[in-house]
């Protein structure tokens, strides 16, 4: 069983650099079956997908953030981090990260989200 675990803090402020990490067990990061995700939901919101990483470390990215956006990861932590620049108020948001199996049309594991608020 993959377990996710999202960290990072709770508040920032405009302009700032948001910086999340997802601590993984159950599961490695650098190997098959999984691709892990970044995602989002705004108060009011619908979910919005934010990035993905590959077992092998490559990364690929929503075109609407991609300009903000950096995944990372750090193999012997088993964790992967989320950093999005230049925050707004708009990037106020419940984040998630999560596990998708190659080939799986959703997402197989989810972390339980973290709230960010973006304000002053």
């Amino acid at each position: 069983q993959v377990q996710l675990q999202e960290s990072g803090p709770g508040l920032v402020k405009p302009s700032q650099t948001l910086f999340l990490t997802c601590t993984v067990s159950g599961g490695s990061i650098t190997s098959t079956p999984y691709a892990w995700n970044w995602l989002r939901q705004p108060p009011g919101k619908g979910l919005e997908w934010m990035g993905v990483l590959a077992y092998d470390g490559s990364t690929y990215y929503s075109p609407s953030l991609k300009s903000r956006t950096s995944i990372s990861r750090d193999t012997p932590k088993n964790q992967f981090s989320l950093q999005l620049s230049s925050v707004t108020p708009e990037d106020t948001a419940v984040y998630h990260c999560a596990a998708q199996q190659v080939g799986a049309s959703g997402y197989n594991y989810w972390g339980r989200g973290t709230q960010v608020t973006v304000s002053s």
